[in-house]
């Protein structure tokens, strides 16, 4: 693969990951809910969704969610029902002024719903099977290739949440006031369930 292609795919990735979609929104969410606590287990659960989309979609079962109308349709609307749910869920939080839950449940819980959001957007395996072949040069062997670029677009994924997660953290944890933690709630509930709304919109077409 040349350095010009390289750069490309990697803008490309950038432009692909930067966006804000359901990713950035519960990344984004569950910062302003949990603060910099939620950093890195946020991040760890989108890099093990993008893995597992990845992976999905090098099996073959990308190709199938491409061309099926109902299959891509159904992972839409868990993905979208799902999105919703995390949305009410933080909308209906009772504000805390210290760590009620133990760590360790709170980072289980926020990794397990990045890793799910992640995982189940359509667009993102959709994106991996569509776009990497245009990248690939025939001639030369294909798994270097696709390392190549698997590697780089994990390594622009976790930049994306890490930009993300930490800006927003930071913020939440500078306002420690039960009224600014109801307003931080209903701000992350509300962009979730906007997310939700956004993703039940996806076209498999587009």
């Amino acid at each position: 693969m040349s350095i010009e292609v390289w750069i490309s795919f990697l803008l490309t990735s950038m432009m692909l990951c930067f966006t804000p979609g359901p990713t950035v929104f519960i990344v984004i969410g569950q910062s302003l809910n949990h603060g910099k606590k939620s950093v890195i287990p946020l991040i760890t659960g989108v890099l093990c969704g993008d893995i597992i989309a990845m992976s999905i979609s090098f099996v073959g079962l990308g190709a199938l969610l491409a061309t099926s109308a109902v299959l891509f349709s159904a992972l839409k609307w868990i993905a979208a029902g799902y999105l919703v749910y995390l949305g009410l869920k933080a909308w209906f939080t009772k504000p805390h002024t210290k760590e009620l839950d133990t760590a360790q449940k709170k980072s289980g819980e926020i990794f397990k719903e990045a890793l799910i959001v992640t995982a189940l957007n359509p667009k993102g395996i959709i994106f991996f099977i569509a776009f990497f072949p245009l990248f690939m040069n025939t001639n030369n062997a294909a798994l270097p290739q696709m390392l190549i670029m698997g590697l780089s677009f994990l390594a622009t994924s976790v930049l994306s949440a890490s930009f993300y997660s930490f800006f927003s953290g930071y913020l939440r944890s500078k306002v420690n006031s039960i009224k600014f933690q109801i307003i931080f709630d209903k701000i992350s509930g509300s962009m979730l369930i906007g997310s939700g709304a956004v993703t039940a919109t996806l076209q498999k077409s587009s």
